[in-house]
């Protein structure tokens, strides 16, 4: 069953330590200081997936300039994001939630049903932390095409 979190505006980011596509632990809360865009995505190496790590991975350098880091979320293994990252170039750090503990705490999991079977997938989401750790932008439902786009626009409004 998904969960029913929905994350506030204003609140604490949820911590967490994950694994990157190099098997590197990467701690939210080793990057205070630093604004991050989280976003959480279905799957690697899928159409709309692939489009929003390379737009993210097109605008690096100006969230860069802005002291923001994009990192990405799935419930795909390290080996995958490895090879997703390597196959497009991605910039992007990419995270694996194989058990999707960090995708509840986030509320981004929902039932779909695939061949008549339900299971568990990921809502597109994306959630902008400020360089104290707090929420500032919650966005549940996104589209990829365009979104990376606006998030650099929302960051950039940040002060």
């Amino acid at each position: 069953m998904p969960s029913q979190v929905v994350l506030q505006v204003g609140s604490d980011a949820p911590h967490f330590e994950l694994a990157d596509a190099d098997m590197h632990m990467f701690s939210l809360e080793a990057q205070r200081g630093k604004s991050i865009v989280l976003y959480f995505y279905p799957k690697d190496d899928t159409p709309g997936c692939t489009m929003e790590a390379n737009e993210f991975s097109d605008h690096e350098d100006e969230f860069a300039k802005h002291d923001a880091i994009v990192v990405g979320i799935s419930r795909d293994d390290c080996i995958s994001h490895a090879t997703f990252r390597d196959k497009y170039g991605l910039a992007v750090q990419l995270l694996s939630d194989t058990d999707g503990r960090i995708c509840r705490k986030y509320g981004v999991l929902y039932e779909k049903e695939v061949d008549g079977h339900k299971k568990l997938a990921i809502q597109r989401s994306t959630f902008v932390i400020d360089k104290k750790g707090k929420l500032r932008h919650v966005l549940y439902g996104v589209h990829a095409h365009g979104h990376p786009q606006e998030i650099l626009k929302l960051i950039k409004e940040m002060k």
